[in-house]
């Protein structure tokens, strides 16, 4: 959309029409959808749908997570006046991208979450549209699997974070989000062998057969290598990634419930990011950005770009030739 057409308009996350596009509306004001996209529940035609659960009820430390979604849309208002630096093309002009709003749920009735989050991911696939979530902690990841699982099989798993998230844990009433990958390998929702963590730095010896780049590792090699070696284990099998804002280190995100020390700077994980181009990617989410904790926004900044960045590796393998 042309500058001048923006200012003729009124806030575009109501009054655009066509979901394409680049917007040049003040940073400073409107709505705060994701990128300036249209906010819809009408997925016809839709490619990708954003969507925010805003839900904390899982931490073991410090809350907040349940306002990420809020904080990484207005962060990213920051964005959508350029294509995304780097990548050589445009995907919000190419795709039909729509902010599908928050997940409506009653956070009195903790036990029917897991399903809300499954049956409401449930519907963006089945209209044919992917999703990218907002989070939220990161038990929301479990559920959204369970979803992507039943429409595509079982899928590699790539996730940035501090922690492994693969603590045992057989009781799966339990909504924790420390376990949930465990609970997730166990349904056979991922296939380990083709799934890769990247940043751990705190000790869980059982991996469960999912690969390991700690952050350590990171830090003694490149963006590049780190990214090739990630796609030499995930291959052309079906990707889902999940990005914990935890993966930086807290000088870079310290608005989060658990921070660790001796994290992935934020070139790194841009880098490794942009490099991962090609993969198969089906999905994605950004999680537990706590603004509570978040002084400056710095936190909310890093989760819009990486939600950004997914939804580049989206579009990547699903452009059109030329």
């Amino acid at each position: 959309m042309a500058l001048e057409d923006a200012q003729t308009q009124a806030d575009l996350a109501f009054t655009r029409n066509d979901p394409r596009g680049l917007a040049f509306e003040n940073a400073f004001g409107g709505a705060t959808s994701f990128l300036r996209r249209r906010y819809t529940k009408d997925l016809a035609g839709v490619d990708l749908a954003i969507t925010g659960i805003p839900f904390d009820q899982a931490v073991t430390n410090r809350p907040g997570t349940r306002l990420g979604p809020r904080a990484i849309r207005e962060a990213s208002t920051l964005q959508p006046y350029d294509p995304p630096y780097g990548w050589g093309f445009d995907p919000l002009s190419e795709f039909a991208v729509v902010d599908y709003g928050d997940m409506p749920f009653d956070y009195a009735r903790t036990p029917a979450f897991p399903q809300a989050v499954t049956d409401h991911i449930t519907r963006i696939l089945d209209s044919g549209a992917a999703s990218i979530t907002l989070g939220g902690d990161h038990y929301i990841s479990f559920p959204i699997l369970r979803a992507y699982a039943a429409k595509f099989g079982p899928l590699s798993l790539i996730q940035f974070d501090a922690h492994s998230d693969t603590w045992p844990d057989d009781d799966f009433g339990r909504i924790d989000h420390g376990t949930m990958f465990y609970k997730a390998i166990k349904e056979g929702l991922i296939d380990p062998a083709r799934s890769v963590q990247v940043g751990i730095r705190t000790t869980n010896p059982d991996t469960m057969g999912v690969h390991t780049i700690d952050a350590r590792e990171v830090h003694e090699s490149t963006p590049a290598a780190i990214a090739q070696k990630i796609k030499g284990i995930v291959g052309n099998a079906r990707a889902y990634l999940t990005f914990d804002i935890d993966a930086l280190d807290p000088a870079f995100a310290p608005g989060t419930g658990t921070p660790v020390w001796g994290g992935l700077a934020s070139w790194q994980a841009a880098a490794i990011l942009r490099d991962l181009a090609g993969i198969n990617l089906l999905g994605g989410d950004v999680v537990e950005v706590s603004p509570p904790f978040d002084a400056g926004g710095a936190t909310a900044v890093a989760g819009a770009h990486v939600a950004m960045e997914i939804l580049c590796l989206w579009a990547w393998t699903r452009r059109k030739p030329g």
